[in-house]
């Protein structure tokens, strides 16, 4: 009876051990990709300096339409303006800001190139084991009544922000993830 509960314990750790390794493709981008997602529970843990520059960094470093690198971010820091900026903040908790130019070239897609600089912070972020969430319904509200108060500059628009912070250890990312839709109703192959 001991010979089977350990030959089944043993099975168990293999499969277990099977099913994680089919789960990764030993590329680290990918990986964090597959893995990454966007809690909404903070602790009030401040985010360092050092991390936000390194995010901010990789937003800089986003691919625009003819480099035209259109962003413009800014950081919110002090827990009043977060507060005002996302209504469930924790104090500790970073906001930043993406905003594009109001008006610009016929072709060019602004929107689109702060897009792509907000999920490089965010990637960022998660990378250097912190919690990162996208959110675009304050935006309106911002645009209409808060830019002068967030110090958005003259001539932009809020396109998105990103609230950074820590994230307790006790969340599980398996249970604290809303599900997500299978790849068979997403996808189409010819």
């Amino acid at each position: 009876m001991r010979k089977k509960t350990l030959t089944a314990v043993l099975l168990m750790i293999l499969s277990s051990a099977a099913l994680m390794n089919a789960q990764s493709t030993g590329n680290n981008v990918v990986d964090h990709i597959l893995s990454a997602y966007s809690p909404g529970m903070f602790t009030s843990d401040p985010v360092s300096d050092a991390d936000i520059d390194l995010i901010v960094r990789s937003g800089l470093k986003a691919p625009s339409a003819r480099n035209g690198q259109p962003w413009k971010f800014t950081v919110l820091k002090d827990p009043a303006l977060v507060a005002s900026a996302i209504t469930n903040a924790n104090p500790g908790n970073v906001v930043f800001v993406v905003s594009a130019p109001e008006t610009g070239d016929q072709g060019m897609s602004y929107d689109f190139d702060c897009a792509l600089a907000t999920e490089n912070m965010y990637l960022a972020a998660q990378a250097l084991g912190l919690g990162a969430r996208i959110y675009t319904g304050p935006v309106r509200i911002i645009n209409s009544s808060k830019r002068q108060t967030l110090g958005i500059p003259e001539g932009y628009k809020v396109i998105a922000l990103l609230r950074v912070g820590h994230v307790s250890k006790d969340i599980d990312a398996s249970s604290a993830a809303s599900t997500r839709k299978a790849k068979e109703e997403l996808v189409n192959y010819k």
